[in-house]
């Protein structure tokens, strides 16, 4: 198997602009849900995780006015983790940029009619407006599978480069809160009254999130000491919304990606989750592990930090936590209220060390029944 490395990543979040700002926030219990009156949105108050107007300001002054929200967005995330790339041919063939998100530009759909065009909303668009202005010459991918497009995105980046097409792959994911979005889930009646807490037996749904976040992987050996091994992605055919209830068809992911690995239960160190915080795929998640033999591992879940990201929050999450692994740390599971979903679950509100072992898994579950895994190491 070829071996695939991280060369650099980059989070972009309301609770920072860099992941080495936003690894310090979660560490040190600052969250980015809190409790917002827009009645653009809804008509009554709402626990979100958004981006405060003067760290916009930071982030507009870094991007092209010609960029929409969410593209100024996810270019900032893509220089940021460029700036600490070793990689000099961003411009070359041997690079390709691969990009994840649900909804991409849909918040232009609030605004005038006239303020945008239908090809506005393309996230084909989207992604090659940012590869031209980064000037590449390649045509961008866009990976747009719910709530797994990021992990997704992440591993069909890493087969472009086992297949020997490119050398270097740029892979960054993004999506804003939108009235669009928020209007969705609550028709589902997903959203939390409060600040969610996953993974707890009384869990009553998520908060919403908007971020970036970029991996940028490499056949080159890179300085961060991190690699991308195997993963898997399944379907459960369940239902458009609802997960499977056993969790059988994530179980199949994670043991199909450690087998591809050649990694055993014993040595992955922990499980950075989905972890939503609604009823239903927080119990199919716990389930999974322990059909995969993973029950006794540490579990840990990033959405009452960040709110649930969609696009970005298979990147996100991967960051956040390989940025803990190297430090043999799991991440604290903000509002997790010590009750657990399953009897026997590791989870924790607070930073835990663990016993040092080689391995991580990052697993995302999204609508659609989609499932997807994937396992990273050192170097």
């Amino acid at each position: 198997m070829t071996e695939l490395y991280i060369e650099s990543f980059n989070v972009t979040s309301p609770v920072g602009l860099t992941a080495e700002e936003n690894y310090l926030a979660v560490m040190s219990g600052k969250t980015g849900v809190a409790l917002h009156s827009n009645t653009l949105i809804h008509q009554d108050p709402f626990h979100a995780s958004v981006i405060d107007p003067n760290l916009w300001l930071s982030i507009e002054s870094k991007s092209d006015s010609s960029l929409s929200r969410y593209e100024q967005l996810i270019f900032q995330s893509v220089g940021e983790a460029l700036s600490k790339a070793k990689i000099t041919d961003v411009k070359s063939e041997d690079t390709i940029l691969v990009f994840s998100s649900t909804k991409g530009n849909i918040g232009l759909l609030e605004a005038a009619a006239s303020q945008h065009s239908s090809g506005d909303l393309s996230l084909y668009e989207s992604a090659k407006k940012i590869t031209s202005m980064l000037g590449n010459p390649n045509e961008p991918v866009v990976i747009s599978n719910a709530c797994i497009s990021g992990v997704t995105a992440l591993l069909y980046a890493s087969r472009l480069i086992r297949s020997g097409k490119y050398r270097h792959a740029i892979v960054a994911g993004a999506d804003t809160f939108t009235r669009f979005v928020f209007s969705g889930f609550h028709s589902f009646q997903a959203i939390s009254a409060g600040n969610c807490k996953p993974f707890s037996a009384s869990r009553d749904g998520i908060n919403l999130g908007e971020a970036a976040a970029t991996i940028v992987l490499s056949r080159d050996r890179a300085g961060t000491g991190l690699k991308v091994l195997q993963g898997a992605v399944t379907n459960d055919s369940n239902h458009i919304s609802g997960p499977s209830r056993t969790g059988d068809e994530l179980a199949a992911a994670i043991s199909r990606s450690m087998e591809l690995s050649g990694v055993t239960g014993d040595e992955v160190a922990f499980i950075s989750a989905h972890g939503t915080a609604t009823p239903y795929n927080d119990e199919m998640e716990a389930k999974a592990f322990r059909t995969a033999g993973l029950g006794g591992h540490p579990v840990n879940s990033l959405k009452g930090c960040f709110g649930h990201t969609l696009g970005a929050a298979g990147l996100l999450e991967s960051a956040i936590c390989l940025m803990a692994f190297q430090n043999y740390l799991v991440p604290p599971t903000f509002g997790y209220d010590g009750d657990p979903v399953l009897e026997g679950m590791k989870v924790d509100n607070k930073p835990v060390s663990i016993t040092p072992r080689p391995y991580m898994l990052k697993t995302a579950s999204g609508f659609g029944g989609c499932n997807a895994a994937v396992l990273f190491g050192k170097n």
